[in-house]
């Protein structure tokens, strides 16, 4: 049987192997921690907390601002410092909650629950949600509003994104190599609210560690499998993986529930695990710092609201001149104008490169050679889009789907002329939904 994957994609240089050898490393922060309250996607979260309030590790800081949204907890013990704007990876200033961390990490209690299997789904969902559980792989979606589904008789696949598929990225390689118990549980866990769902966990071909690993700690497990993925990018992203797992196609119109399944990130699912069964809230993460700038390359256990700052110190600095900073992985990740910003519940990485490659390319004109279409996993013509959205013309733009582009970067990474054919995708597509918003 051939191996599971999707039609297009790329196969950029993965760069896993500066980090994915090195253990987690647990990351006590120093000073100040800032927590921004738009965490997720939906309404941000209402500070509870004021200037000069004393607060303890896992103690709820901000509750959640509406049914699409999520509470914020404090990483650490201490003084509430400040409530006001600070500047994020993309460069906006959120308002935040800064906690000036006494080093001491005193700690509330936590209710455990014995007895997972007698929950209700009500019950389950009370506890993610209280703990303020997001999509921890880029998104931010609010867990609570995924396992909420309209029809959850329908839905057939939890599927696990254990592809990892951007480059350089190792922290859920090295979450499902040192603690895959966790992840089995929380597959477990949602797997007890859906009864005719299979759980899958999709991981691609180029960690046969970890394939070996859940495949012994599924077996007896009848209603788990590991699906082996062809290493490609972009494989895990959700369109792609949910057609690679169950040959099912979804757009931008409709949810993956729509087609049965429910996509849930390594690290999320750990989290689920941790507020269900443990009674935790969301405060720590895997975060990788690496890339050819890095003097010593980790995966850290950092505690949400860190300074970027912090952690490139931790992995040893800079060894060389760094030229191009990015928060997330290559292909879809932001680039940093500086690292006094904090980490949050979605960030996963720091990268550090010697050269700024893409900023070195001249563009050309467009050559006409079809590559791009063949790279775009959605299956649209790239450069007439970026045409479209040069020329300013959002209704041709729309005519030829530019709103199903899931902004992968494929595209831009093959084209031989150089052009950022994605980032033209991408601004016009924003245009096209600010204009659809206003009517």
């Amino acid at each position: 049987m051939g191996l599971m994957t999707f039609k297009g994609g790329v196969h950029p240089y993965d760069g896993k192997d500066l980090s994915k050898d090195k253990p987690i490393r647990e990351l006590l922060p120093k000073g100040e921690l800032v927590y921004p309250l738009s965490q997720h996607i939906g309404a941000p979260a209402s500070p509870i907390v004021a200037v000069g309030d004393a607060v303890l590790r896992g103690q709820k800081i901000a509750e959640a601002g509406g049914f699409v949204s999520a509470p914020i907890y404090a990483s650490v013990s201490g003084t509430v410092k400040a409530i006001e704007p600070r500047r994020v990876t993309v460069g906006d200033m959120v308002k935040s909650i800064v906690i000036e961390s006494d080093g001491e990490m005193k700690e509330t209690e936590y209710k455990k629950t014995e007895n997972v299997a007698s929950l209700s789904n009500e019950e389950i969902i009370g506890k993610i949600k209280e703990a303020g559980v997001v999509g921890m792989g880029g998104a931010g979606f609010p867990t609570h509003v995924k396992l909420s589904p309209k029809e959850p008789g329908k839905i057939e696949y939890i599927i696990a994104n254990c592809a990892e598929c951007e480059p350089y990225l190792t922290s859920d390689y090295r979450r499902m190599v040192e603690q895959p118990e966790k992840l089995v549980a929380g597959m477990k866990i949602v797997l007890q609210m859906f009864p005719k769902a299979k759980g899958v966990f999709g991981i691609e071909d180029n960690k046969p560690d970890c394939i070996a690993k859940l495949t012994e700690l599924v077996k007896d497990e009848p209603r788990m499998e590991v699906a082996a993925l062809k290493t490609k990018y972009p494989q895990g992203g959700e369109r792609q993986l949910i057609y690679a797992v169950t040959k099912r196609s979804i757009n931008s119109r409709m949810l993956p529930a729509d087609a049965g399944c429910i996509v849930d990130n390594v690290e999320t699912l750990v989290a689920v695990y941790n507020a269900v069964a443990l009674g935790q809230p969301v405060m720590n993460r895997i975060f990788t710092v690496t890339g050819d700038a890095v003097a010593d390359p980790q995966n850290f256990y950092i505690c949400i609201g860190t300074n970027y700052k912090e952690l490139l110190d931790a992995a040893g600095g800079l060894k060389t001149e760094c030229e191009k900073m990015i928060a997330g992985g290559p292909m879809m990740g932001f680039a940093m104008f500086g690292l006094d910003v904090p980490t949050t519940k979605t960030t996963s990485s720091l990268l550090c490169f010697t050269k700024d490659e893409a900023a070195a390319f001249e563009s050309t004109a467009c050559i006409n050679c079809g590559r791009c279409v063949e790279a775009c996993p959605e299956l649209l013509v790239p450069s007439r889009l970026a045409d479209y959205s040069e020329r300013g013309q959002g209704d041709v733009f729309e005519k030829w789907h530019g709103l199903e582009c899931v902004e992968c970067g494929s595209c831009s990474y093959v084209c031989p002329a150089k052009r950022p054919l994605a980032q033209s995708v991408k601004t016009m597509k924003k245009q096209v939904l600010a204009a659809k918003r206003k009517k």
